[in-house]
Parts: structure tokens; sequence; C-alpha cells
């Protein structure tokens, strides 16, 4: 029998700080910002990996306002959010040099979205052939880097 090993995923179940709200508004409150793996934040907006990703170096960007309708986000938000995902798009290039993206956000539950009660938008960075044996035939993907490394090399990045 293989084995896929991700250590970090009892790190996250038996974390003592799981909240019982929203984590999206709770991770950016956190004092280590690497522990949160939050890259970058703002008045208006953050960027954190995301903890299950689908693709080394899939961040989501986030408003910092708790809303799952899109509708009541003011206009200057929605531009501040448009922003922030174009620097999130460069500064993955720039680390990682995908061959594209998959830029979006899932909305409601009924769309598919994890955490239906705070927006957020997916950047995953894409590689021709990042589609192997491992999830056609297994069910399984295989990350090759640890968040904490993944968070090392974005970060600089977001500091610039």
């Amino acid at each position: 029998m293989d084995r896929l090993w991700a250590p970090w995923r009892q790190v996250y179940l038996a974390d003592p700080k799981k909240s019982e709200g929203c984590i999206l508004c709770d991770y950016p409150k956190r004092d280590d910002a690497r522990e949160a793996l939050v890259l970058t934040s703002d008045e208006t907006t953050f960027v954190i990996l995301n903890r299950y990703p689908y693709n080394n170096a899939h961040l989501m960007v986030v408003p910092r306002i708790h809303t799952g309708d899109y509708s009541t986000l003011a206009a200057a938000t929605r531009a501040a959010l448009a922003e922030v995902v174009e620097r999130s798009i460069r500064v993955i290039a720039a680390a990682y040099k995908p061959d594209g993206f998959n830029v979006g956000m899932n909305l409601g539950a009924a769309g598919g979205a994890g955490i239906a009660g705070h927006l957020h938008w997916h950047v995953v960075p894409r590689w021709n052939g990042d589609t192997n044996f491992m999830s056609t035939c297994a069910d399984a993907k295989v990350m090759g880097e640890h968040l904490f490394a993944t968070y090392d090399k974005l970060r600089p990045g977001f500091a610039a």
C-alpha cells in the first residue's frame, strides 16, 4: 500500500486555536502571521494561503468585512480586492513561474463555497501537466512543498 504523507493536516486537526466563529475573520487576528499563513493584510483585505491547497501557492484573497453576499461590498472594497488579486498573481508568477492560473470564487454552499459566510477569491497557479495519474486514477493530489515553505517563498513578494 502506498502512503501519502501530509503532516500539516494533523497539526490543523489538533489546533487548540480553532475558531468557533469564522476562520476568515479570526486568522488575521492571530499573533503569528506565519502560523496563521496570512501573507499580507491591510484595513480592507488580506491574503492567506489555503490550508488544503489544490496546488502549491494556492492562496485566497479575502475582504475584512464578514459577508457571503457579494452585492453588499462597497465599490471601494471591490476595487481593493481586484488590486490584491492582481498583486497576488504577480507575486506567485515571480516566485513559481506557473503556466497559468485559475482565479475565482464560489458563492454560497450550493456554489461550492467551503466557507459560505465569508467571501474569498481563490488564486491557484497551474502548470502544464499538473494533473497526473495520482489525481486522475487515485483521486489524490500530491503536494510537493510544505505550506510554511510556500509561505516563506511568497511572503517577501507581498512585503515589497
